[in-house]
């Protein structure tokens, strides 16, 4: 049995919250049939919870068919029911991009999981509402920790750290200070921008100016930001961050970053406008990859959406604890 965190003035009892975590490794084939659960003495001394409350939480357990208890042998795994692993993934928010993510963990899981999906829309206020309402409900919570930029780092941490280590998996983005045995699937937002952009060092050349278009509002990991400005300072390039309602032209021997299919839109509508040629005049590096960014010839970074989602689900049916990078590349085209 994995050891699990008991709260107090929780809206779940302590007898229930016991007998949920047992009920989950039970489940997931954590505990095997036959093997011996703690005794009461040494589990009330562990986690310093009265007797009677672990007694209440191993009879509950044996009500269920789940443990069973004999005379000098003490409590024991009866067996693993045939049951659905449980999936809650909670992204911060719907897109093209997280519905790719998706159809490939549903995929992948198959009939062996049953998989429901919430939004936390970057508020960590409601990811600790929805972690409180489902909190013992699902064998595994997979959160998506992108939060708002002026979001508290440390009441952030608390929330994702009231899940059970062995139960969360990070999803697209890695959370700093969280333990190593939380499997974690996904982008160095920082150093996949900064290696990219190495990657077509001969076709930035001839450009002097590297301009992000980034709104606040947006909510885009800061660490984009810092890896251009790394591989800026390291070429000698200048930097800008411009937000689109700033954008009032584009500027020849430029390249623009552009985070989302609205910005694309604009860069590539002024620069019409301006008669200026793609991969001449100015450049564009898009974010994510799509078919129509393919049809319009236009540069890409990007991640494998689909392989974070496989990742994801393999990681579930086999029980392993794992950080995964996901892999990132750019696609060059015409447009730089």
């Amino acid at each position: 049995m994995h050891r699990f965190t008991i709260i107090d003035n929780f809206s779940i009892s302590k007898i229930e919250q016991i007998a949920q975590a047992i009920r989950r490794d039970i489940e997931k084939g954590v505990l095997a049939k036959n093997a011996s659960l703690p005794s009461i003495n040494v589990f009330s001394k562990e986690y310093k919870v009265a007797r009677d409350t672990i007694e209440k939480a191993y009879n509950q357990l044996k009500e269920e068919g789940l443990v069973g208890s004999r005379r000098g042998k003490g409590y024991y795994v009866m067996g693993k029911p045939d049951t659905q692993l449980q999936v809650l993934l909670i992204f911060n928010k719907l897109s093209s991009y997280k519905r790719m993510i998706y159809d490939a963990i549903v995929e992948t899981l198959g009939k062996k999981a049953k998989v429901d999906l919430q939004i936390h829309f970057y508020n960590p206020r409601i990811l600790k509402e929805i972690i409180e309402s489902n909190l013992g409900k699902y064998h595994y919570y997979v959160v998506m920790p992108h939060f708002f930029l002026n979001a508290n780092k440390q009441e952030c941490k608390n929330i994702l750290q009231s899940i059970p280590e062995k139960e969360l998996i990070l999803l697209d983005k890695n959370f700093p200070g969280l333990s190593r045995n939380t499997t974690a699937i996904y982008q160095d937002f920082e150093n996949d921008i900064f290696t990219a952009l190495h990657g077509a060092n001969k076709l930035l050349k001839k450009y002097h100016t590297i301009d992000l278009l980034l709104d606040e509002s947006d909510h885009h990991p800061q660490e984009l930001k810092i890896g251009i400005k790394r591989y800026c300072q390291e070429q000698e390039i200048l930097m800008r961050v411009t937000s689109r309602s700033s954008l009032n032209a584009v500027q020849k021997k430029t390249v623009y970053i552009v985070t989302t299919e609205d910005d694309l839109a604009l860069v590539v509508k002024q620069a019409r406008m301006a008669k200026m040629e793609l991969g001449k005049d100015i450049g564009i590096i898009s974010f994510n990859e799509s078919v129509l960014k393919e049809l319009l010839d236009i540069t890409v970074v990007t991640t494998n959406f689909k392989e974070m989602g496989v990742s994801t689900a393999n990681c579930i049916l086999k029980g392993e604890t794992r950080r995964i990078l996901n892999p990132f590349y750019l696609i060059q085209r015409g447009s730089l």
